[in-house]
């Protein structure tokens, strides 16, 4: 196998190359494009972002670098259009939702390529690499059925990494609260060149180690939520005048203590997880037709233990899942706009103890004398054709998704999308857009969703995939110092999957996945950034970011029914941070997030609660000194009880104290 896809590898790269040197020689204009201008998840082709016609949010890496998160879920926590559901810290296991979704209808890219766990969102997450690593995060916010194929229902977040220009060491230090302890470093080396913008061959090496004692005990006493992670990331880039290639390597090694997380009854749960990543892209560089292939490759290998350390109270859970997927995306200009197309094959394959259908020849598990004895086996098709009208004036999108699934002998399906976008203003730097957009798009159900039949859970293995259409329109801001937008979504969505279960049975109910039938969602999102033009010695107010979203579901009458997800989400979101330089070289970085959840838990003594709204204040406060930077942070500084998903209480005030530097 390994031989087979290393000679597909270099089959599709090469053939890849040779069509990008054709298009190339024929052509007698070239199109150079700036990255930091351009968004390429909300459309197949790349499009200037003040002229996009979807909401894209960006954090950059000066706004990653000063905020106090020691994972990329953390990071997520300050837009207001997230609903992250954490449920243990510094990246044990977190549920990122977009506009009143749950985790598994958003999209996980990684520089474009998806790794969306296909077993469960719950491990979506697992990200192989470390906040050292990446350079910006992009959010798309609505359906994007047409970037990342059957993946997403409202939403995408897309990671990005680079490899820096001069060769460098970056190392991050830091230690804390709950035996909290963390160091990373990162390595680029950006190789040798004859003349700027010559032949290039860079490559990035990154790894880290974290652990915690956790913030919790369980009723017998132990630690229950402690966590420890290694990780490594490479990435490498080769350029020259005609084309560019990028491949990947990561791997993640997690093992935490899970703690309520599946079940209020049980607090000496474990989970164990080990992710692979590797994938390879490619584009031409200059030509009137743009040829982008990728392969890609994830693995995961999941145990989850009911009982820690005890397989004789209940057996573990072993899950093994392989995603292999080939994507090839084209786009042309010609008199008449941008004509983009393209599709994707991506097969998942899962072997499990407990979930699928049973296999015709059971797997050994490695390191038990048990076999995975279920699975399950399905191939995403989808072909997409997309074309863009883009001028100074206006950007006009219209493009047709295609899709078809072998579970369950699904037929191919077709879904279109439109977005326009119009300048109402443009003076110097001040411009203001219109936009508006339809969009519609499809999930499929994950296998946990298809067969989890265990622990007082009951599965539907005939579930129907989710389904949703949505209109959205707004207007976008933007000059020199400040930008802002304003927008209206209104979604309609059927065959929502969820786990529901009855609270008029007590305590012994059971959790079954249904599709949930048919809910209407309305939603607004206000946000604005003001970066000051006027600088002082002391108290240099340098940024201030404000954001806010509402959202209201309705749905048919649910009286006596508890949900774990739909009728679970965020009414009220809103977000607020600023950067202040209290002297030169020392800034002080404020958060603060006040979230008002719909919906209700089942507590540790039986009891069904509302969730209660709550206000967080979180605090960074740095030094530069040359190449060093020496900080302090605080998460949870007023010391508030806040549960983010069931009965799981979140950790109180949490201290870290470090330090970067580069070499």
């Amino acid at each position: 196998m390994n031989a087979l896809y290393k000679a597909f590898v270099i089959s599709i790269l090469s053939s890849a190359m040779s069509l990008t040197s054709m298009s190339g020689a024929a052509a007698q204009d070239t199109t150079t494009i700036s990255l930091n201008e351009i968004s390429v998840l909300a459309s197949r082709v790349p499009i200037v972002w003040h002229k996009q016609a979807r909401m894209v949010s960006s954090l950059n890496a000066a706004a990653i670098g000063n905020s106090p998160s020691q994972s990329i879920n953390d990071l997520l926590k300050y837009s207001a259009s997230i609903d992250v559901r954490q449920r243990g810290p510094i990246g044990a296991q977190t549920d990122v939702g977009i506009r009143g979704g749950n985790s598994e209808q958003a999209a996980i890219l990684l520089n474009g390529i998806n790794i969306s766990d296909p077993q469960t969102a719950h491990n979506s997450f697992d990200l192989p690499f470390i906040v050292l690593q990446v350079d910006g995060i992009d959010i798309l916010e609505g359906p994007s059925g047409k970037i990342t194929g059957s993946s997403s229902l409202l939403g995408a977040v897309n990671v990005r990494t680079r490899i820096s220009d001069v060769n460098r060491l970056l190392v991050n230090a830091e230690t804390g609260s709950y035996g909290y302890l963390s160091v990373g470093a990162k390595y680029d080396f950006a190789g040798f060149r004859k003349t700027p913008g010559s032949n290039s061959f860079k490559n990035s090496l990154s790894a880290s180690y974290t652990r915690s004692d956790g913030y919790s005990r369980s009723r017998e006493g132990h630690l229950n939520s402690d966590y420890k992670a290694l990780k490594a990331f490479y990435e490498g880039e080769f350029r020259d005048d005609d084309v560019q290639v990028n491949w990947y390597a990561g791997v993640s090694n997690k093992d935490w203590g899970s703690n309520r997380f599946y079940a209020a009854a049980y607090d000496e749960q474990f989970e164990h997880t080990f992710k692979s990543f590797t994938a390879v892209k490619a584009h031409n560089v200059k030509g009137r037709i743009t040829i982008s292939p990728s392969l890609y490759w994830n693995h995961t290998n999941d145990r989850f233990e009911l009982f820690r350390d005890n397989p004789e109270a209940y057996p573990f859970n072993y899950h093994k899942t392989n995603v292999y997927g080939a994507n090839l995306n084209n786009y042309f200009k010609w008199v008449g706009g941008t004509t983009a197309f393209g599709g994707e094959i991506r097969n998942e394959d899962l072997v499990s103890g407990n979930l699928g259908e049973p296999l015709d020849k059971p797997k050994h598990i490695r390191g038990t004398d048990r076999n995975y004895e279920f699975g399950l086996n399905r191939t995403n098709t989808s072909f997409f054709l997309e074309h863009n009208v883009i001028t100074e004036r206006f950007t006009v999108s219209a493009a047709l998704l295609a899709i078809k699934n072998s579970w369950a002998e699904m037929d191919m399906k077709v879904y279109p999308s439109a977005d326009l976008s119009l300048a109402l203003l443009k003076r110097g730097d001040n411009r203001l857009r219109l936009f508006a957009s339809y969009n519609s798009s499809l999930r499929m159900p994950s296998v946990t969703e298809l067969y989890y039949s265990v622990g007082g859970h009951k599965a539907d293995k005939h579930l129907k995939p989710e389904e949703v259409k949505a209109l959205e329109g707004g207007l976008r801001f933007s000059s020199a110092t400040v930008t802002a937008s304003a927008s209206v979504f209104r979604n309609r969505m059927t065959n929502l999957i969820d786990w529901i279960r009855s609270t008029e049975d007590g305590e012994e109910a059971i959790w079954k996945s249904v599709n949930f039938g048919k809910i209407k969602s309305t939603g607004i999102l206000l946000q604005t950034s003001w970066t000051p033009q006027f600088h002082s010695r002391v108290f240099n107010l340098k940024r201030v970011n404000l954001a806010y979203s509402y959202i209201d579901q309705k749905t048919r009458e649910t009286s006596g029914i508890q949900s774990m997800y739909t009728l679970e989400y965020l009414r009220h979101k809103f977000v607020a941070s600023a950067d202040v330089d209290i002297v030169p070289d020392l800034t002080l970085s404020l958060f603060y997030r006040f979230q008002d959840r719909v919906g209700t838990f089942t507590s540790t003594s039986g009891e069904v609660k509302g969730y209660k709204p709550y206000g967080i204040v979180d605090a960074r406060l740095a030094y530069r000194w040359k190449d060093y930077t020496f900080y302090v942070e605080g998460n949870n500084l007023t010391d508030i009880t806040y549960f983010d998903h069931g009965a799981i209480p979140q950790p109180g005030f949490w201290f870290m104290a470090g330090v970067k530097f580069s070499l």
